[in-house]
């Protein structure tokens, strides 16, 4: 008892010396600043005159616009993924919905004014930047997560069933392209490149949403979900070659530089593959040290970024490279998946959504292209269930269980997005076109789960 009377006593006297010495000194100085000196009222009168002037300028900085429009655009985000998943969607699916909402689609047509005062053309490009940074990073995470040693066992049936989704949507976007080159391609492409690119477009499976899909309705660990896994990853890559080979092809101007560029791409595949993928696998991670080989990892990302860049591939593929030559590793891709993915995930992907939103013009869809949102869908959706099923039931799949794995090899979500925004940067997609193929994108990913609701219910 009588310990904690001098305990009390002592706190008791603390608390005076720290008024006397910390709280009165403060005071008396902002009085002083306050009142004392000439011109005082003038001053203040100033200093109320433009305090609204102050909280604006300063709203209108390039820091602080940026802040609020990282802001919104989280807010929006994480707001519309949590209603979605409530809807039994998986929440990227919002995500992304979220970021059409914002651009001049949705928010400059249904308010101009605040669309225009929140995105200014001229702070885009910051916006834009962070945005790619967050897509190098998530396809870093992306490659890492394509354990290319798990397909042990189903290494040909994957082989012939992934390629099969591939090439019969590839097929049927080349035959679409013919119908849509007068009236959609640009005036500067060609019809081989519009063709070719329209054809990879309907051919992409997100692999990283289709994980997420699989966890969601419990199906991780089904022999249908294992398959699914190993469809999409080697799909994922075999599509993303393609794609680095008819970016590669289109971009050099004759024959000669596209020879010269495919031989560079395969040339850099060969290396990650043969080279510095077996050398991550041989390492050995000792406790303590997974920071070091995160950043060892992050540099190689931003390296070989970089090189695909020079090599008039694109800076995806880079990373999506280099996450491919650490995947063999457990440690290591572990490590990227619990460091990279969150940062990557919450807070820089919501930004690519955004951008993608912001690069609709507000006049890009017409009442007239309703027929062909529904011709482009129905073309993707029809490829993938066909190329999937026919291929599936060849290899010995049951028709139910080969329906099921088409629905599933149907997703493509956010890897779509990265290829349509890849093409529209390259000029092979004009503004209707590009908007088409998005609502595509959002669309095949959301009927996922009721489209595999819907067959399990019919074969009950």
């Amino acid at each position: 008892m009588e310990a904690d009377t001098t305990g009390g006593v002592r706190r008791r006297g603390l608390a005076w010396r720290y008024l006397g010495w910390v709280a009165l000194p403060l005071l008396v100085g902002l009085g002083l600043a306050r009142f004392a000196g000439p011109g005082v009222q003038a001053q203040v009168a100033r200093t109320h005159a433009a305090l609204d002037a102050d909280w604006a300028a300063h709203l209108s900085t390039p820091l602080g616009l940026f802040l609020l429009q990282l802001l919104v655009l989280l807010l929006v985000a994480k707001g519309t993924g949590w209603l979605f998943r409530r809807l039994g969607q998986p929440g990227v699916i919002g995500e992304m919905a979220a970021g059409l909402m914002m651009g001049p689609l949705v928010l400059g047509a249904l308010l101009p004014q605040l669309h225009g005062a929140l995105f200014p053309p001229a702070s885009l490009s910051s916006l834009g930047l962070l945005s790619q940074l967050g897509v190098l990073m998530f396809l870093l995470v992306a490659g890492a997560e394509l354990d290319l040693g798990g397909l042990r066992g189903r290494r040909r049936f994957a082989v012939v069933v992934s390629h099969a989704g591939i090439a019969v949507p590839f097929l049927l976007g080349v035959l679409l392209a013919l119908w849509l080159y007068d009236a959609h391609a640009p005036g500067d492409i060609g019809f081989t490149g519009f063709a070719l690119f329209v054809g990879v477009s309907l051919s992409i499976t997100a692999f990283p949403v289709l994980l997420r899909i699989l966890a969601d309705r419990g199906m991780s660990g089904t022999p249908l979900g294992q398959t699914a896994i190993a469809c999409a990853a080697l799909g994922d890559a075999t599509a993303w070659c393609l794609l680095a080979l008819i970016v590669a092809a289109a971009q050099a101007q004759g024959w000669v530089p596209a020879t010269i560029n495919l031989v560079c791409v395969v040339a850099f595949v060969a290396l990650m593959l043969g080279v510095v993928r077996p050398w991550f696998s041989r390492r050995t991670i000792a406790p303590g040290l997974e920071g070091r080989w995160l950043l060892i990892m992050l540099l190689m990302a931003l390296g070989c970024a970089l090189v695909t860049e020079i090599l008039g591939i694109h800076a995806l593929f880079g990373a999506f490279a280099a996450g491919v030559a650490v995947s063999g590793n457990a440690t290591l891709r572990h490590t990227v998946a619990t460091r990279v993915e969150p940062f990557a995930v919450t807070l820089l992907l919501p930004l690519f959504f955004a951008m993608t939103g912001l690069r609709m013009r507000a006049d890009a869809l017409q009442a007239s292209d309703l027929l062909l949102c529904l011709v482009v869908i129905a073309v993707a959706t029809l490829g993938k269930l066909i190329g999937t099923w026919s291929a599936a039931r060849s290899a010995g799949m049951g028709n139910h269980e080969a329906w099921r794995l088409g629905a599933l090899m149907n997703t493509r979500g956010l890897m779509e997005l990265i290829v349509l925004n890849l093409g529209y940067e390259l000029g092979f997609l004009g503004d209707r076109l590009f908007a088409v193929l998005v609502i595509m994108a959002l669309v095949t990913t959301a009927m996922t789960g009721p489209l595999l609701s819907a067959m399990d219910r019919r074969w009950r």
